[in-house]
């Protein structure tokens, strides 16, 4: 297809810069994103919800921002980073704003808000075309990686959320949220630059979407993220249950190994990625889905929690987060440079959406056996067909576009 290149607009910036400022929008947003988790138990309480609606009430903004990234990535490929960043955060705000200072009366009110709240989850899909752009290709692989980091922008909004109305009331997370939204919006709006020479898509947005889907590594990449990420995102909601039933700990103990468990893979994605730069995403991922395949399958035996266990549980966070930041090192290196952003949204929706698999799937086993070994047991499996999609299917593929890879601009 087709493409026009940009008038270097971004030239001056740097592009340290430009990953600083685009991992910062990612974390603010993603704080917006997560702000009904955390308030969960509280309306669940208020509105007298039951089980699955409180369920429901926290699912909606995660489906909406996985699967609005899809044409999210598509948009940010046609008018790049510096148009979207500051874009998505405007539109955030309104979101945040109605459900701090109207939308809690009522469930329909807090489902309209958190489906628009959805939109701060699509920050992902405009920031790693962004970065992709201003780095050569053996440094894709970090500097997506950190960005990625920016993931971490959940912890903040568990970490503060409930102190926050505890402090100053109910609108009061939300109110700030919103300020530091605002302020992020202007910042990047100013200060954000496309790269110099960054390739525009000419064809429509459905009709480079339908593109995109044909790719095979769109939908390879797409299981990768999904057994990655999910298997990431997956946790970081269930295994706090997990350990309250299977190890009998207290609330507060099980909350503060989840945390130790979300830090580890949040630090790892990075790293996942300056090894991808280094030998290669593929090694990087084959040691990935071997690793988590090994972890799984010793914890399905529910060994003692100490110290066994909890060497499974943080080597499998390791492994998943280092999986997560190498599958964008290999959309970078594969994905054609003006599809980058549609491919990172396909992906990107496809490991969000993988997180609410493992969840559905463990709660139901535990049901029918009384034990999570069987659920873990699927995790090992899946595990290891991934690992052999990576080394046969996709492996094939990076060989047959190695070429193309190769002449993939950078700034």
């Amino acid at each position: 297809m087709s493409t026009v290149r940009t008038d270097g607009s971004g030239t001056g910036r740097s592009p340290l810069l430009m990953l600083a400022v685009a991992t910062l929008g990612f974390a603010v947003n993603f704080w917006a994103w997560a702000l009904l988790s955390p308030l969960g138990p509280r309306f669940k309480e208020l509105l007298e919800l039951s089980a699955s609606q409180q369920a429901l009430l926290v699912a909606v903004p995660v489906i909406v921002g996985s699967l609005g990234r899809i044409p999210v990535g598509a948009l940010t490929d046609r008018f790049g980073g510096r148009v979207m960043f500051p874009l998505i955060s405007a539109i955030t705000i309104v979101p945040v704003l109605f459900i701090g200072l109207f939308g809690q009366n009522s469930l329909a009110a807090l489902l309209v808000g958190g489906f628009f709240l959805g939109i701060g989850g699509t920050a992902f899909a405009v920031g790693v075309p962004f970065v992709n752009a201003w780095f050569p290709p053996e440094r894709r692989g970090l500097a997506v990686g950190i960005f990625g980091a920016g993931m971490g922008g959940t912890a903040i909004s568990a970490l503060t959320t409930v102190n926050l109305v505890k402090a100053g009331g109910s609108a009061t997370p939300f109110v700030i949220t919103a300020v530091v939204l605002a302020v992020y919006a202007v910042v990047s709006w100013l200060v954000l630059r496309d790269a110099p020479g960054r390739t525009i898509p000419t064809q429509p947005l459905v009709a480079r979407l339908a593109a995109t889907a044909k790719l095979s590594i769109t939908w390879q990449a797409c299981i990768l993220y999904a057994v990655a990420f999910g298997g990431y995102v997956a946790f970081s909601v269930y295994l706090p249950a997990y350990l309250q039933t299977a190890y009998g700990l207290e609330q507060a103990d099980a909350a503060n190994r989840m945390a130790g468990f979300v830090i580890l893979a949040v630090v790892m994605r990075p790293v996942g990625g300056w090894l991808s730069d280094r030998i290669g995403p593929l090694p990087v991922l084959a040691a990935v889905f071997a690793v988590v395949a090994l972890c799984a399958a010793v914890q399905a035996f529910t060994p003692p929690l100490m110290f066994l266990g909890t060497a499974a549980f943080l080597t499998m966070a390791a492994a998943l987060g280092a999986g997560s930041g190498a599958t964008f090192a290999l959309v970078a290196q594969v994905a054609p440079a003006d599809k980058v952003g549609s491919v990172t949204g396909l992906v990107g929706a496809a490991g969000g959406l993988g997180g609410f698999v493992p969840p559905l799937v463990m709660g139901f086993v535990y049901g029918r056996f009384g034990s999570y070994g069987v659920g873990l047991a699927l995790l090992s499996a899946v595990s290891v067909l991934t690992l052999l999609l990576t080394v046969t299917a996709v492996r094939s593929l990076t060989r047959r576009q190695a070429a193309p890879s190769s002449r993939v601009r950078s700034a």
